[in-house]
């Protein structure tokens, strides 16, 4: 499925897709596994170059402060922040945002290179990560 559709990007024109995401706790460090807590998922559809992301997120031990998008070199590592989600500022609630990509980045995200990143008060390094993963269709 990845390859048609980087095939079809290729040719200028990419058909809406669905990407999936499973928002998990991430800690860093031993220290921050009191503090990083929490569940929640995500969809994404990319629409030509333009990516819609809505999603919700409960069980934080202090209010999310911000969401972001970022790209990693590779899936499963980090890397720098694209885009700012609108987040509810509070241990539970919601997640958004639309932005229009660059060829680029719509490769990369087909290529499962990009991730939601929640950060809380008591996790300013990131709480819940989350890649976008093409949902397989059944």
């Amino acid at each position: 499925m990845r390859r048609i559709a980087l095939l079809l990007l290729a040719a200028g024109s990419v058909l809406a897709q669905t990407f999936v995401v499973r928002l998990t706790p991430v800690p860093i460090d031993a220290a921050m596994r009191a503090t990083v807590t929490g569940m929640g998922t995500a969809s994404a559809t990319l629409n030509d170059r333009t990516l819609t992301v809505n999603g919700s997120f409960e069980g934080l031990r202090s209010p999310a402060t911000i969401a972001q998008i970022h790209q990693g070199p590779a899936m499963g590592v980090r890397g720098p922040v694209l885009f700012d989600l609108t987040v509810s500022k509070a241990t539970e609630g919601s997640i958004s945002g639309t932005f229009k990509l660059t060829p680029g980045q719509v490769e990369n995200l087909l290529k499962g290179k990009l991730y939601i990143q929640i950060h809380s008060e008591k996790a300013p390094d990131g709480n819940l990560w989350g890649w976008l993963l093409l949902e397989e269709k059944r």
